[in-house]
């Protein structure tokens, strides 16, 4: 089957610029960059200091934050994006247009990540610019890292809230849904896990216990930016429960796409 990228690109562009019209994408990036300027200078205060203290410490702070609000945006995001179209009467109006059910999944979903991407970079990039004249070219591609990975964990949920979108009744089932994946994702799932870790007497540590946390976006993200640092990486206790060999950056950022790619796929074959 024939895809028309003119297509994806109209219709990626209209669900863009509608970000912009409507301020969402500098409403976030504000909140990236005030929440990410306070981390960077304020993080320490508990311990009795203020000011930079240093990328690692930085980024784990950040890590934080991020696994709580990129989920959360994305889900918000994208969870009417065809449930919303199908309530307000003009779904069936795109789909007699000139375009494939596919075409147009691709174009919301690619309009609402580049919204979504550049949101990130602007919040997380203008405090990086801020933080360059003190550090080096290791903890600037070190801070890239993580900016980039934050938006690839992002388009994984936006993936999800379109499966959401795509499969849901109405509106409010759509965001009912969306928040309920939040909170298992984000909440729910690493407590479970600690749980079973605990109740098995630390058995299943070596064992399915990575994979389970493959098994989750957030935890990916998690990994792939904590597990490079030797100080941080006790601190989360990743050293004792997750292998070297699973922590590649290739193989955690395979797992994202993976991550990306499979649920929008499904929404796809529902769509259809």
């Amino acid at each position: 089957m024939r895809i028309g990228f003119r297509q994806i690109g109209v219709i990626a562009a209209k669900e863009f610029w509608d970000r912009i019209r409507n301020r969402w994408v500098f409403a976030v990036a504000a909140v990236f960059t005030a929440f990410a300027l306070a981390i960077a200078y304020f993080g320490a205060a508990q311990q009795g200091g203020i000011g930079f203290k240093g990328i690692d410490v930085t980024i784990a702070s950040l890590v934080s934050l991020v696994i709580y609000l990129v989920p959360l945006i994305a889900l918000i995001l994208g969870f009417d994006a065809i449930v919303g179209e199908r309530e307000r009467g003009s779904l069936d109006l795109l789909l007699s247009m000139p375009m494939t059910r596919l075409e147009l999944l691709l174009g919301k979903f690619a309009g609402l990540s580049a919204a979504l991407a550049f949101s990130t970079l602007a919040g997380f990039g203008l405090v990086g610019l801020l933080l360059s004249y003190q550090l080096d070219l290791g903890g600037l591609y070190h801070y890239f890292e993580f900016t980039l990975s934050a938006i690839l964990m992002g388009m994984a949920f936006l993936s999800i809230a379109i499966l959401i979108s795509v499969a849901a009744a109405d509106r409010a089932r759509a965001g009912g849904l969306a928040i309920a994946v939040w909170f298992f994702f984000v909440l729910v799932y690493d407590l479970v896990l600690l749980g079973m870790l605990v109740g098995s007497g630390g058995r299943i540590g070596s064992g399915i216990f990575p994979i389970l946390l493959l098994l989750n976006p957030a935890d990916v993200f998690r990994i792939f930016n904590i597990f490079g640092m030797a100080e941080v990486k006790t601190l989360y206790g990743l050293a004792t429960v997750f292998p070297p060999t699973l922590a590649e950056p290739w193989l955690l950022g395979s797992v994202m796409v993976l991550w990306i790619g499979v649920p929008l796929a499904v929404a796809t074959w529902r769509f259809k």
